[in-house]
């Protein structure tokens, strides 16, 4: 079957067809804000969350960091308070999974054999951590980081006198890598790229996210390929690197991506390209049915072209959007995309899509850990990444947003304040 892209489909049911029953599958941060804003745009209908996790919608940003160390429980990640999520008088099916989708009858079948009818259906299904299926994998436990549950379980093994391999130099492993290093766990980052965070930075902050962790005591294996897993003799797991080393510890953690879980979009005939396409109004090639969050592939004028946000920013945003869109409300969801990352005492963050194409502009001394690098075309700023800089980086983004000229040596120089620009 040939689905229609998006862009394609027609939404003009919105006033003509009466609105009774809305079905959220997926209870993570974009699905939570999906209910939360049908509930508070005034939608009195009936709401299904339905959700695979027995948990209440929560973020989880928190989870390589505070969660992770014990500094917070997990019920602090809540997206609201249980007396607040109650008050939105809707259906809550944690644990659940959906089979199928019938949009001919408009229906989703439930794994219990119930079939649910809805006249919109918002899928939030998310990702999973991806895996690598590599000889021994069967013999060791490895870790990811993707739910509260992944938190638990890799808590106990951190510490000092424990050790962790780190599989995978993005964002995700090196914020566990930093955790497990403020715990007091020896910890080496395995990356078979030849830089950190290869696909989403420049190479001038993959060198510094390479110094603050070297600083830090970790060891960072690059361009370093993985063969294999075992168990050891005393019970440690090995991890086999593909010059024939073996790298000993007591706790492997994988953050090599995220897959997106379009299963079910597909098997119902929805476009999909690595995700589920949607459009600017949230919506996929079927009308009735929006998707948000990490699942959701959408046009981004700031990166020209398609893509998945995997933010914080994106989850919830998009999730309010796709709530709106679907009691008809005008929506426009084209964002800037905003993305950042806490690591030791550095917060570092990100405004648009840097390109090779871009000239670079430096604002402060990176000696300092406090600078911004400004991404621009022509006059006009594109994208603007910093560590610690958050104040200065708010204005850049109203920069970015504006597409207002600005001259390089005034970008450049901290002696002008950036609300100036």
């Amino acid at each position: 079957m040939t689905a229609e892209r998006p862009e394609a489909a027609a939404a003009a049911c919105a006033d003509e067809c009466p609105i009774n029953t809305i079905v959220i599958i997926g209870a993570g941060q974009a699905g939570g804000w999906a209910a939360h804003t049908l509930r508070t745009e005034g939608f009195t209908g009936r709401l299904v969350l339905i959700g695979n996790e027995l948990h209440l919608p929560y973020e989880r940003p928190p989870l390589s960091k505070a969660v992770l160390s014990g500094t917070a429980l997990p019920e602090t990640t809540r997206l609201m308070k249980p007396e607040a999520f109650d008050a939105l008088g809707l259906e809550w099916r944690p644990g659940e999974q959906v089979h199928r989708i019938d949009r001919t009858a408009k229906q989703v079948l439930v794994a219990n054999g119930e079939t649910l009818s809805y006249d919109k259906l918002i899928l939030c299904t998310g990702g999973r951590a991806r895996q690598l299926a590599l000889p021994g994998a069967d013999q060791v436990h490895v870790h990811t980081l993707r739910t509260i549950e992944d938190a638990q379980a890799l808590a106990p093994v951190l510490g000092p006198g424990r050790s962790v391999v780190v599989l995978g130099g993005g964002w995700i492993g090196l914020e566990v890598a930093a955790t497990a290093r403020q715990q007091g766990t020896e910890v080496i980052v395995v990356e078979n790229q030849n830089r950190l965070c290869a696909r989403t930075v420049p190479a001038e902050i993959s060198e510094h996210l390479l110094a603050l962790h070297q600083a830090q005591g970790t060891r960072v294996l690059l361009g370093t390929g993985v063969n294999g897993f075992a168990r050891a003799a005393d019970g440690r797991s090995e991890v086999w690197l593909a010059d024939g080393s073996a790298l000993r510890c007591d706790a492997i953690v994988l953050g090599v991506g995220l897959v997106p879980n379009d299963e079910l979009a597909r098997e119902a005939g929805l476009a999909c390209d690595g995700g589920v396409l949607v459009d600017a109004q949230c919506r996929t090639s079927d009308p009735d049915i929006l998707a948000s969050g990490d699942v959701a592939v959408a046009p981004n004028p700031w990166a020209g072209r398609r893509m998945r946000l995997e933010s914080w920013q994106n989850a919830q945003e998009q999730g309010i959007a796709a709530a709106r869109s679907a009691l008809g409300h005008a929506v426009d969801y084209q964002p800037l995309p905003w993305f950042w990352s806490d690591q030791y005492g550095m917060n570092l963050q990100i405004y648009g899509i840097p390109t090779a194409t871009h000239r670079v502009v430096q604002r402060g001394e990176k000696a300092s850990g406090s600078f911004i690098l400004f991404y621009l075309a022509g006059d006009v700023v594109q994208a603007a990444i910093g560590p610690n800089a958050a104040r200065d980086l708010r204005f850049a983004r109203r920069l970015i947003e504006q597409r207002k000229p600005v001259d390089d040596a005034r970008l450049a120089d901290p002696g002008i304040p950036m609300s100036r620009l």
